[in-house]
């Protein structure tokens, strides 16, 4: 494996990237590509399916191989002692952007709370794909916590009622991680992120030809005993 630990913004921020993180990836790939099909992600603005990992799924095997490896960073990187599970997926990004809503087309955030941590391993061969993380010019936000969520709310709302499309219009790109095959990216949720894309980007539901990755969201806990 190798382990980048970037500090990202003014706010230093960590996002940690692991290469050649999985022994066994294309072992996942082939439990993705054995679900019957992904159903449509309607709870959150994911822009396509997603197969929620249950204790019972297969595939839950791959989640835990993957705790066990990106534990001890979590652990050391972000200064926590334990954490627990609370979602794990297989998604496919398959909304293209004119099928897109507004929201699903700018950086978002996943939780208000820097407690949160996303977990992301690209299991794809997708070209010129991956995660970038933003700075909110108008409320210089660069994560969203506590009060901060309805200050950015408010000025993201006005921005929508300009129909400026596009993030370049209101964010500020401060780092990116590109998409590669077996590449772990480990991100507190409360960083304003968005997934990009070529033009030439399928949109396919195949998990073995589309940007498959398997995603976990963890909330950790710090001096817990």
């Amino acid at each position: 494996m190798q382990v980048g630990v970037y500090e990202v913004g003014r706010s230093k921020s960590k996002v940690i990237v692991i290469d050649d993180f999985l022994r066994n990836a294309q072992d996942a790939v082939d439990a993705a590509a054995a679900v019957p099909a992904f159903p449509p992600e309607t709870r959150t603005g994911y822009p396509g399916r997603r197969h929620q990992i249950g204790p019972a799924d297969k595939a839950s095997l791959c989640v835990m191989d993957i705790l066990k490896g990106a534990g001890p960073l979590i652990q050391s990187q972000y200064g926590v002692d334990n954490f627990r599970v609370f979602e794990a997926s297989f998604s496919l990004v398959t909304t293209p952007p004119a099928e897109m809503s507004h929201r699903q087309r700018i950086p978002h955030y996943d939780w208000d709370d820097p407690n949160y941590l996303a977990i992301m391993l690209h299991l794809h061969r997708v070209p010129d794909t991956g995660t970038a993380f933003y700075r909110h010019v108008a409320s210089d936000l660069e994560q969203v916590s506590g009060g901060a969520a309805s200050r950015l709310g408010r000025r993201v709302q006005a921005e929508i009622a300009e129909c400026r499309p596009g993030p370049d219009a209101h964010y500020e790109k401060l780092f990116q991680v590109e998409g590669r095959f077996n590449r772990l990216v480990i991100y507190q949720g409360c960083l304003l992120h968005s997934g990009y894309f070529p033009p030439e980007f399928n949109y396919s539901s195949d998990p073995r030809a589309g940007r498959l990755t398997a995603n976990i969201f963890i909330q950790t806990a710090k001096n817990s005993g």
